[in-house]
């Protein structure tokens, strides 16, 4: 039987996880990796999450560049695991089988950049990881697994963020053999109007939610510094005498 070609796009320590994962899967999946494209901004500073030395180790092609992806002779199946470039449709009909992103949120709930510190504004008690179809449309695919989880009282976004990280890795993990194997269903996202809330946010959004009012009342303060405290981004911040000034404080 003909090996699988797979083509795998990804990022930081999930991604690194991921794709070593697939690794670790090859033989028994009976996959090929063809291609690999990251974001070489996070491998500058990368020790054991380093994606491009991974691939040298284990003789997989880097590709530059999408227009190095679509000089491949084959594609089966894509994923795409916090890759940073938006996918044209030409890049995503390349797949024969399928292309998947796996989204670490739940769908169509938070859709975009940013979801951990909408959610914990947004005061829901449940979060979630998502592996979807990929369209042009920012996680907008149909949804072929998820996982949902209760977010713990009064966590910081780092903890939701470190939370939905091992959530994400369990949910790719179980459902690999399923996505290599075509044993899926999609659900469009608009089968779930009317049962749950959509929004995307833009990377940008993050700045709108940084600025504190002191004169918030103290929960709210603290909400607010719940959702955007995530070293070491810069930390949410407050005008004082018509100065800026970060905030840091335990609570």
């Amino acid at each position: 039987m003909l090996k699988k070609r797979l083509v795998f796009m990804g990022s930081k320590p999930i991604g690194f996880q991921c794709l070593q994962y697939i690794l670790e899967k090859n033989d028994d999946l009976n996959i090929e990796i063809v291609g690999v494209l990251t974001n070489t901004k996070h491998i500058l500073n990368a020790t054991e999450h380093d994606i491009i030395a991974l691939c040298q180790k284990n003789n997989i092609p880097i590709l530059p560049t999408l227009a190095d992806f679509l000089q491949l002779e084959m594609v089966d199946i894509i994923v795409s695991v916090q890759y940073h470039q938006i996918l044209k449709q030409k890049h995503i009909d390349k797949a024969r089988q399928i292309a998947i992103n796996l989204h670490i949120a739940p769908l169509p709930e938070y859709r975009g950049c940013n979801q951990f510190s909408f959610a914990i504004l947004d005061k829901a008690e449940i979060f979630g990881t998502t592996i979807h179809k990929m369209e042009t449309k920012i996680d907008a695919g149909d949804i072929l697994f998820e996982s949902r989880f209760a977010i713990p009282k009064n966590c910081m976004v780092s903890d939701l963020y470190a939370l939905s990280l091992e959530k994400t890795f369990f949910l790719f993990q179980k459902h690999l053999a399923d996505i290599v194997n075509e044993n899926y269903v999609g659900t469009p996202q608009a089968s779930f109007s009317g049962k749950r809330k959509s929004s995307f946010h833009k990377r940008s959004d993050i700045q709108n939610i940084k600025k504190i009012d002191l004169s918030w009342p103290q929960e709210r303060i603290e909400q607010h510094f719940r959702a955007t405290y995530f070293p070491p981004f810069e930390p949410p911040y407050a005008i004082v005498d018509g100065k800026k000034v970060f905030l840091s404080f335990e609570f």
